[in-house]
């Protein structure tokens, strides 16, 4: 725009932002022949190549490990151990992310093979048929702990792949809940005494 013979302020009216702004950019163009921000000094980095790969492989490795133990054992350059928030951030520049695992039961070869058989059985459902099928679970609320969250360092799309964290249920110091959700209606929520089973549901 500028090229074209625009001013600088007609430019900032156009893309909504401050007069100063589009004046640094086109200086900062004239000066390097391009907008991009000029490399920072910074502080010197407190870890070797060496180590940031030797970080992120234990982590592969290891998906529960906590950036607490990585930092306590590897040795900074001008420290005795570096800090928590360095191995994050060297774990979030090879695309590893603290998120919540994924839990699930443990389920046996049986178990797989039903639930395979369900889901190729209901493939071709349509929706209207989907519309008269009402869906029901029942929640757990625990009253004298918490469940926890124990974070797993993974990369986009590795949810399911090896960062599965296996649970066996059980009961105790608990509150149960039941509820039925269908396409229009759901049901009211029901407080249960007692475990849920197929006859006591």
């Amino acid at each position: 725009m500028l090229r074209a013979g625009m001013s600088t302020r007609n430019v900032a009216n156009n893309f909504n932002c401050n007069h100063s702004t589009i004046v640094r950019l086109r200086q900062r163009f004239l000066a390097t022949n391009t907008v991009a921000d000029r490399p920072r000094p910074g502080a010197p980095r407190v870890t070797t190549q060496a180590q940031d790969q030797m970080i992120m492989l234990q982590h592969l490795r290891e998906r529960f490990r906590t950036a607490t133990v990585p930092a306590r054992e590897t040795a900074g350059r001008y420290r005795p151990r570096i800090a928590d928030h360095t191995v994050r951030r060297r774990l979030r520049e090879h695309g590893l992310h603290a998120r919540r695992s994924f839990r699930g039961p443990i389920l046996t070869q049986y178990h797989r093979r039903q639930r395979l058989e369900w889901a190729r059985g209901h493939l071709h459902w349509t929706r209207q048929r989907w519309q008269e099928v009402m869906f029901s679970d029942e929640s757990r609320f625990n009253l004298s702990h918490g469940d926890g969250r124990i974070r797993v360092w993974r990369r986009t799309g590795e949810r399911y792949a090896c960062c599965i964290q296996e649970v066996d249920r059980w009961g105790g110091g608990s509150v149960m809940v039941w509820a039925g959700v269908s396409f229009r209606y759901k049901t009211a929520l029901h407080f249960c005494d007692q475990s849920l089973n197929a006859q006591q549901r």
